[in-house]
């Protein structure tokens, strides 16, 4: 399966249970959730899915799992957040061998490498791996940008084929269409300027607060797409207080008590990560609990 880098692809959650390990129950249930709904990708092992603090089986495990779930369906992607070439390299070739379909890779962690560095790292993976590969360009989390004309330079491999766009500025859609046409497609990476994007030529949506609302996201791709801008405005401004919780430093706490709310999630993190308590609690449960009290009805998108 080749990847169609379109559509709605969550940065699912990863499930753990009381004991700290992986809760692969609870992570079906969300899983197949995002293929009811209609999503078009599932995108492991990101922040949402807290990679720093999985172990390499781990990943594998949740890996081989979401590719047994999703049957085909949709691609399996799993994200690439490595300190070194030689992990990274290894990390795309174990996601081959698990029958992962592509891969998110965010500059070296830790070191902040120059231009140079960032574009030869990414490099040594393409050469390495016959996987499709999606470029994380979030430089305000991770201090490293890649410009166009680092762009330039990594579109001469062919398995380079998309970015994950979250600069948080929406001209940059503009400018690498104008850079790169549709060599270069665009998933945009932020959530509360994600239709904004979408309506400027973005091709997908990698998601976050779809992990709890996949139904709602998915709706707003397929009604822009249809050209019904209105609807997809309006369910986007009853969805904007919920996406930003996106933005912010306790996304996954965020986003998984909204999973919870939902019936498709568990609260657990892993440590250093906490639960939310006191004041933070308390609002988000406010935002999430004045949300669903005025969630709207869906058209049926699945048939525009």
């Amino acid at each position: 399966m080749r990847i169609q880098w379109k559509g709605i692809m969550p940065a699912v959650t990863t499930k753990f249970t009381d004991d700290d390990e992986l809760d692969l129950k609870a992570f079906e249930i969300n899983i197949k959730a995002q293929l009811e709904a209609g999503v078009h990708g599932i995108v492991l092992g990101g922040t949402l899915g807290e990679a720093s603090t999985l172990l390499d089986n781990e990943k594998r495990m949740l890996t081989t799992t979401t590719v047994d779930l999703v049957k085909g369906k949709v691609p399996v992607l799993i994200n690439i957040a490595e300190q070194t070439t030689k992990a990274a390299i290894e990390a795309a070739q174990k996601a081959e061998i698990d029958g992962a379909k592509g891969l998110m890779m965010l500059p070296p962690m830790r070191y902040k490498s120059g231009d140079k560095e960032t574009v030869e790292y990414f490099k040594a993976v393409a050469r390495n791996s016959s996987l499709p590969i999606m470029v994380y360009n979030n430089p305000v989390d991770y201090k490293i940008e890649i410009t166009l004309e680092m762009f330039d330079e990594l579109l001469k491999f062919d398995n380079i084929e998309a970015v994950k766009e979250s600069t948080r500025d929406i001209t940059n859609v503009t400018r690498i269409k104008n850079a790169f046409g549709n060599r270069l497609k665009i998933m945009t990476g932020v959530d509360t300027i994600a239709l904004e994007s979408l309506l400027m030529g973005a091709d997908g949506w990698i998601a976050g607060l779809v992990c709890a609302f996949p139904a709602e996201t998915v709706a707003i791709y397929e009604l822009q797409k249809a050209g019904r801008i209105q609807e997809a405005i309006d369910l986007y401004r009853w969805f904007m207080p919920l996406l930003e919780l996106d933005i912010n430093p306790k996304l996954v706490q965020n986003i998984k008590l909204a999973e919870v709310y939902t019936g498709i999630g568990t609260e657990n993190v892993r440590q250093p990560r906490l639960k939310l308590e006191g004041a933070e609690r308390d609002y988000v449960k406010h935002v999430i609990e004045t949300s669903l009290k005025n969630r709207p009805v869906l058209p049926d998108y699945k048939n525009l």
